[in-house]
């Protein structure tokens, strides 16, 4: 996929939401330097369920396809020399350091500009570049607790449950893109770069728009939590998840008249259609007692007989094994660098209806080290003394 054949993005990113965001350019055929220390990033250190294959995280595995790998002790004067090298003819830089530490590195906007007018810079932070939480360290599961997120996601009766994936580092990551290619376009008409802040907290926020805009317009609700059984608290029944006899079935949108025909409830069918919010939690008990008896797969071809909107509550078992799933073709796998099998997230869209290939799977730290410093200048003998000082691992 050559979409962005041609752009150049030097990658300063650790943790998951900027590895995860500048991975997107990289499927898209950009030419992604990933910089990390000489010890590693954070991301090949830490793992899901403590899981490695041949000592490749799965945080590492899952945001570091299709880049190149440079590993540069930023703190030593060579290290820093190179640095600049790569962002002196780079089209985008990318860092998620906190605020403030890339500046003492001498890669601050301000300082990058002045050589490289045509930069698109992207700084991705916890809480954004300034502001009371600008020296907080920002993650995930704190960003879902202040934003709200937590709150939504749970119930009245349970209280306040996070997500459970790192959703907002996913959408965070999206967003991060999504600045980078408005940038790109931008640059195309004026000639110059900018600056692109994208952080944690707006986008966890962002992922809310549609609770947050019915939650400020009106008369706002005693509770953001979700009734029992409902998947939200602004929806209607009986929008939600209920439990069956052999699993959990979502029943999403239909009449009530066609719902309570599916499940054999007369007065579910004959309430009025006005009485979906005001009477919700009445017509959710009354759906949770019908199903509740029922298979699943017995209750998905008589509510999709009645019109009813209606889907199973699928574990990764079942994921996997989705038809649409395996259609779309949304999990392959490939040799990793190291040999061994590993199983990806592909790229999510399609382009004239082919989706972009894992041209390079996660490299082992500073895999191209050499490589790219060759393409810099430097010389055999200068990138012999570089490593000898530690100042790169290749």
């Amino acid at each position: 996929m050559a979409l962005l054949s041609g752009i150049r993005v030097i990658s300063f990113n650790h943790f998951l939401m900027g590895p995860m965001g500048i991975q997107y350019l990289a499927d898209l055929g950009a030419d992604v330097i990933a910089v990390e220390p000489i010890e590693g990033a954070f991301q090949r250190k830490w793992s899901g369920a403590d899981k490695t294959v041949d000592g490749q995280s799965m945080l590492f595995l899952c945001g570091n396809r299709n880049k190149r790998s440079v590993a540069l002790d930023l703190k030593s004067p060579a290290g820093r020399e190179i640095a600049r090298k790569l962002v002196d003819g780079a089209d985008v830089m990318a860092e998620n350091f906190r605020p403030g530490v890339i500046e003492k590195l001498g890669l601050g906007y301000d300082t990058v500009k002045t050589s490289n007018p045509r930069i698109v810079y992207a700084s991705a932070s916890g809480y954004g570049s300034d502001g009371p939480y600008v020296e907080r360290p920002g993650q995930d599961l704190m960003i879902q607790a202040l934003s709200g997120l937590a709150a939504i996601t749970g119930s009245v009766v349970d209280g306040a449950r996070a997500v459970g994936v790192s959703a907002v580092d996913h959408h965070g990551a999206a967003l991060l893109a999504l600045g980078i290619l408005a940038a790109l376009v931008g640059r195309v008409a004026s000639g110059t770069g900018c600056r692109v802040d994208v952080n944690l907290l707006s986008a966890a926020i962002d992922l809310q728009a549609e609770s947050f805009t019915t939650y400020f317009n009106g008369v706002r609700p005693g509770t953001v939590r979700q009734p029992r059984h409902l998947a939200t608290w602004y929806h209607p029944a009986p929008y939600g998840i209920y439990p069956t006899k052999d699993g959990h079935i979502a029943i999403s949108m239909g009449s009530l008249k066609a719902l309570g025909e599916a499940l054999d409830e007369a007065e579910l069918a004959a309430t009025s259609e006005r009485d979906i919010f005001v009477r919700r939690d009445e017509i959710a008990a009354r759906v949770a007692a019908r199903v509740a008896g029922q298979t699943t797969s017995a209750l998905e071809r008589t509510l999709t007989e009645h019109g009813v909107w209606n889907a199973p509550v699928n574990d990764y078992v079942a994921v996997e094994a989705d038809p649409q799933v395996r259609h779309n073709g949304t999990f392959v796998t490939l040799p990793g660098a190291t040999g061994a099998p590993i199983t990806l997230v592909a790229h999510p869209n399609r382009y004239d209806g082919k989706a972009p290939e894992v041209r390079i799977p996660p490299q082992p730290l500073g895999a191209q080290t050499t490589e790219v410093l060759t393409e810099l200048g430097y010389s055999d003998a200068e990138i012999r003394g570089f490593a000898r000082t530690g100042a790169i691992r290749g």
